[in-house]
């Protein structure tokens, strides 16, 4: 499992205080791309697309405070992998949200999907939890 911790802002709160609904997705995506980082998944011949994203609103979060999203694979297909990945309270524990994505292998020439490679998947296997 992946770890990514965010601080959040002030402009990410909406007018009841709480974080707006659309930063949930924003800090997923922040989480994923430092996993592909992290996971070294970036290379010259792969390209990622979101094909799908969903979240389950769990709890309020509100300005200052710390969140910790962990981002876990779940499935890997021939040119997609899917991605679940939950938001906590850095202190209490408690989860705020669940997500989930599912990313492809794009061909940006083609713009079509392209297989993920072997090399891709044994890294990507590194995280991979069967719930």
């Amino acid at each position: 499992m992946h770890q990514h911790k965010v601080i959040v802002r002030f402009c990410e709160t909406d007018l009841l205080g709480h974080v707006n609904n659309s930063n949930y997705f924003v800090y997923f995506e922040d989480a994923r791309i430092q996993f592909f980082y992290d996971a070294a998944i970036f290379n010259n011949d792969q390209n990622y697309v979101l094909a799908s994203a969903k979240c389950d609103f769990i709890k309020q979060a509100y300005f200052r405070q710390v969140l910790v999203i962990e981002t876990k694979i779940t499935r890997i297909g021939n040119s997609s992998f899917t991605a679940q990945q939950e938001i906590y309270d850095d202190e209490t524990k408690e989860l705020i949200a669940r997500g989930e994505t599912v990313i492809v292998s794009f061909n940006v020439e083609t713009e079509k999907s392209h297989p993920l490679s072997n090399s891709i998947r044994e890294k990507l296997a590194h995280y991979i939890v069967n719930d």
